[in-house]
């Protein structure tokens, strides 16, 4: 609820930020790409300049939908039993969340865990 109310607030009901790519960016959750001219490129790394809070509030949920039962547990198990680092995964899921609920804006519907496209 304290995570839906805080996305609320800070997209202005989604009319400043309405592309999830750009509030994944505004939370400091999107990885950015690191090199320098003609250096080898580096790990990728997240942006210092984000929304601190609303960064802990996702760290939060994400760590709720971890310890949860879920495709997102076998997620963030699976990434982890593949060698990735703990804290990486984390931030994927807080990604993988942020997509969801613009994807759920976006459509206009609730989220269904058996989600099936009309199309299909």
């Amino acid at each position: 609820m304290i995570v839906a109310i805080n996305v609320l607030v800070i997209t202005n009901e989604f009319i400043n930020i309405s592309d999830a790519k750009k509030m994944a960016c505004h939370c400091g959750v999107a990885p950015f790409a690191y090199s320098s001219g003609t250096s080898i490129r580096g790990k990728s790394k997240v942006s210092h300049r984000a929304n601190k809070a609303m960064k802990a509030l996702l760290h939060l949920a994400a760590m709720s939908a971890v310890n949860c039962t879920g495709e997102i547990r076998e997620y963030y198990l699976l990434k982890v039993e593949e060698g990735k680092n703990k804290m990486l995964v984390l931030n994927a899921v807080r990604n993988k969340l942020i997509h969801r609920i613009f994807a759920c804006v976006r459509n206009n519907r609730k989220y269904e865990k058996s989600y099936t496209h009309q199309l299909a």
